[in-house]
């Protein structure tokens, strides 16, 4: 086992929680207080989680009703990360855009079966890409709008359409966004080891069989005969951030999501 579950791994983790926190306060970075609470909530939710999946993985409608509360949660997360007031509820739509084209082919391809071992963690997956894409796009450009607030009230002066105005400041920062997932897709196997190659390692094969396999995988992944593996996730994942990020932008030129 590669972390025992005990009190070592508990006060391990207690330890970090607080080098953490101590080290954001130290910097100054204003976010000190929010660490030990999230360690906390990411502790007892995955243990629910554990157990629930559990019990949704035999069953396709309790499968689709866990799908269904990521995708809630996600979009709460993401639409108050973005903007306080009660526009943050149009952070469904940039999620949604992402996630929902890619698991409609994945599912009607036949690459994803609609069971829980396979569904939970790839919905999973690219529901979190589209949340931290929707939640870095969005951020940035309204911090872009804010900033340069008068270099949109020249273009609209100039005879520019609102949407147009706010376009062309916010596209570039907003486009930010996708750093993360193109950084994580060029650096994988160098920075980055994917699923299928760490899963071989912790099982005991030797690293040479790992690689093997994660070879084959790939290659098959490229052959479109495998399955909703490593480099399809990334791949896919860069899709849903890029469509979550554009529509989010969309959504932010048009005034949608805001800040009073």
């Amino acid at each position: 086992m590669l972390l025992p579950v005990d009190i070592t791994l508990g006060v391990v983790l207690a330890l970090l929680l607080a080098a953490a926190a101590t080290v954001a306060a130290l910097a100054s970075l204003g976010r000190s207080r929010e660490i030990p609470p999230a360690g906390l909530r990411a502790a007892v939710q995955l243990a629910a989680v554990s157990l629930l999946i559990g019990w949704v993985v035999h069953s396709v409608a309790p499968l689709l009703g866990f799908v269904a509360l990521m995708y809630a949660v996600a979009v709460r997360t993401a639409g108050r990360r973005v903007t306080r007031n009660r526009t943050w509820w149009w952070a469904a739509l940039p999620i949604a855009a992402g996630v929902v084209p890619v698991v409609a082919l994945l599912l009607l391809t036949g690459l994803v079966p609609v069971r829980g071992i396979a569904l939970i963690p790839v919905a999973g997956i690219l529901i979190g890409g589209a949340l931290t894409a929707t939640v870095l796009g969005g951020r940035r450009a309204l911090d872009e709008l804010t900033t340069r607030r008068g270099e949109v009230e020249a273009g609209m002066a100039l005879g520019l359409l609102d949407r147009d105005a706010r376009l062309e400041i916010a596209r570039t920062a907003a486009s930010d966004a996708l750093l993360p997932g193109l950084d994580q897709t060029r650096t994988v196997g160098l920075v980055t080891l994917p699923g299928a190659f760490v899963g071989m390692l912790l099982g005991g094969a030797s690293p040479v069989q790992a690689g093997a396999v994660q070879l084959f995988v790939l290659v098959a992944l490229m052959a479109v005969q495998a399955g909703a593996v490593q480099l399809f996730v990334l791949v896919a994942l860069m899709a849903v951030q890029a469509a979550a990020v554009t529509t989010v932008l969309e959504l932010v030129a048009r005034g949608r999501p805001h800040r009073e």
